[in-house]
């Protein structure tokens, strides 16, 4: 989809796929659930919030040409690719796998309890770029975090792509900023919690568990999220 200044993507909007062993809520079109005016944000072209069954996941499938980025809330994961990557995700890790040329992976759920991830894609700046693996843990406290950065600058990891994503645990009433300096698109994505946007001072959007909220953000522009929750969970993207 185009950019526009502002795009309110409730929780109970988004497109829903329900399995025996698979929960997972679509923020934009994926697989079956298709709607031209839900293709992304930006480069920002999947966000899927998944919870999947113990023993249960996603066998070997093929991926290229994008940016997967995987942020582990709840449970374990493992994954296993054709680079010869075996690896348990575990909650409070990021994933980030450029597929590239091409790429063949699984995500399999080989614990007794279910577990819960959101699963990110977004469009590369470059095709046909080499398969890239990489993971790590990130202490998450109640200022954000950076996870992805095109530099892979201080501890956040790499990505093929000018986009940068933060995560942040604010506790109640607690204030975050959002970026300013110039103009650029944002899109807040809400792990769990609830929070209110204020722009320049005054309310402007209430955002609960599962909301996404893409927007336009100038220099002159000063917004920030307050927490409504005892401990909010939410993530930003900066898409240049």
């Amino acid at each position: 989809m185009n950019t526009p200044e502002a795009v309110m993507r409730p929780a109970d909007e988004r497109f829903h796929s329900q399995l025996d062993w698979l929960d997972s809520w679509h923020s934009f079109s994926f697989g079956s659930h298709q709607d031209p005016n839900w293709m992304g944000f930006g480069p920002l072209r999947v966000i899927n919030d998944d919870t999947i069954a113990a023993g249960k996941g996603f066998g070997m499938h093929p991926h290229r040409d994008m940016e997967i980025v995987t942020v582990m809330v709840d449970g374990d994961l493992t994954h296993a690719d054709s680079m010869g990557n075996t690896e348990v995700l575990r909650a409070g890790e990021v994933q980030r796998m450029s597929a590239g040329t091409g790429i063949v992976h699984s995500e399999m759920n080989q614990t007794g309890a279910p577990c819960r991830l959101l699963q990110i894609w977004i469009e590369p700046a470059q095709l046909g770029i080499p398969p890239a693996y990489e993971q790590k843990p990130f202490e998450v406290g109640d200022n954000w975090t950076a996870l992805i950065e095109p530099s892979a600058s201080g501890e956040a990891m790499a990505i093929a792509q000018h986009v940068r994503l933060w995560r942040a645990k604010p506790e109640h009433q607690q204030r975050l900023a959002l970026p300013t300096g110039k103009k650029q698109s944002l899109w807040i994505q809400v792990i769990d919690g609830e929070l209110s946007l204020h722009n320049n001072g005054t309310p402007e959007q209430s955002l609960r568990r599962g909301d996404g909220l893409g927007l336009i953000q100038d220099a002159s522009t000063q917004r920030e999220m307050i927490s409504l929750s005892e401990r909010a969970d939410v993530l930003l993207f900066a898409l240049a």
